[in-house]
């Protein structure tokens, strides 16, 4: 009993559908950091440009507005001037970055939308369990890579930073513009270095978080026995279901071949009763067929029914495979069924019985 509760079982696919709807879905928060960062950095070096001539502008604004009895107005008018403008030069950088933030989620688990993730859970402000929760290996694993994230931020800067150093001593000869587009690329060349060592973490982290994630989703075997249950019903119901369905339809299958104006065999392993009934049908069709043990009982209710069986082993197999239960006759067979049916009437006359109506 112990080993069927034992989770050991990977996660059905509706389990992993109900987690989703629920908002709980693989996701790791260093995948849309560094979605944000890199996305932020080309924002940078596109926008630089555009942020430079802003900042030219509220420079000679400042230094050309006219410093003599200042009023109020004045200075309201110079607030919203530079508010205006930090507003210009920052709204697009926002707006990006929070698709960037939204575009990180969707690589991880695609578009999902749901109330359920933000409804309030009482049993997460109990503080026993808040308290196991900031010891929890989750926790610390979070903890482990913050701590990591940083020592490599730190490592990586100061390796970068070393090589930059003998060429800081000969930029601040530079004219004020270089000096600030050196800096821009020694900048970027940093950030850049940093971002790609925090994708490689991002990665790792992505995977520890899936692999954690469909652990914590493992089922155990009488989960996914009572799962299957529910949404495909008990599979020993079904099976006899199935078997009352095969019996009912040969029940009627057999009741049928009384109808038959003829039954023709292979002779041992087909049977394939052929009835007519011109009142009714425009061609021949089959009421019964069965190959083994199946044909053998259709024999045995023929002859019960005093109904000729022919013997015509291509004919039985050809109808056995290509015509359905109570379909007519196609036209390619029609040549020999009659011949069949020709043969019956012949045997008919022979014994004596009489002759069938065909018209």
């Amino acid at each position: 009993m112990a080993d069927e509760q034992e989770k050991t079982e990977a996660p059905s696919s509706h389990k992993l559908e109900k987690a989703r709807q629920e908002g709980n879905v693989a996701k790791s928060p260093e995948v849309s950091g560094v979605m944000v960062m890199f996305v932020g950095l080309a924002v940078l070096f596109v926008l630089f440009p555009f942020w430079l001539e802003k900042l030219k502008g509220i420079y000679i604004y400042a230094i050309t507005f006219p410093k003599e009895d200042i009023t109020k107005g004045d200075v309201a008018e110079i607030i919203w001037t530079l508010v205006g403008t930090a507003g210009i030069m920052l709204l697009p950088i926002f707006l990006v970055l929070l698709v960037a933030s939204v575009i990180g989620n969707v690589m991880q688990f695609g578009f999902l939308l749901t109330l359920k993730a933000i409804k309030p859970k009482f049993s997460k402000i109990n503080p026993i369990s808040g308290f196991k929760n900031v010891f929890s290996i989750k926790k610390l694993v979070d903890g482990g890579m913050i701590t990591l994230k940083v020592l490599v931020a730190l490592v990586v800067g100061g390796i970068i930073l070393a090589l930059f150093l003998h060429d800081i001593a000969g930029v601040a000869h530079f004219e004020l513009m270089k000096q600030v587009l050196w800096w821009r690329d020694k900048s970027l060349i940093l950030i850049g270095a940093m971002l790609g060592v925090f994708a490689f973490m991002a990665l790792i982290d992505f995977v520890l978080k899936r692999r954690q994630y469909l652990k914590t989703l493992k089922m155990s075997k009488q989960e996914v026995k009572d799962e299957f249950i529910q949404h495909e019903g008990n599979p020993e119901i079904k099976a006899r279901i199935r078997q009352i369905m095969r019996k009912n339809a040969m029940n009627r299958m057999m009741s049928a071949v009384p109808e038959a104006k003829v039954v023709v065999t292979n002779p041992t392993h087909y049977a394939v009763a052929i009835a007519f009934d011109p009142q009714k049908d425009s061609a021949p069709r089959v009421v019964a067929k069965g190959i083994d043990h199946l044909a053998i009982r259709i024999k045995d209710v023929a002859r019960h029914n005093d109904i000729e069986i022919i013997e015509n082993p291509k004919l039985a197999r050809s109808l056995y495979k290509d015509v359905d239960l109570d379909q007519q006759i196609p036209p390619v067979f029609f040549t020999a069924v009659i011949q069949v049916l020709v043969e019956v009437e012949r045997l008919r006359q022979l014994k004596g019985k009489k002759p069938y109506v065909w018209q």
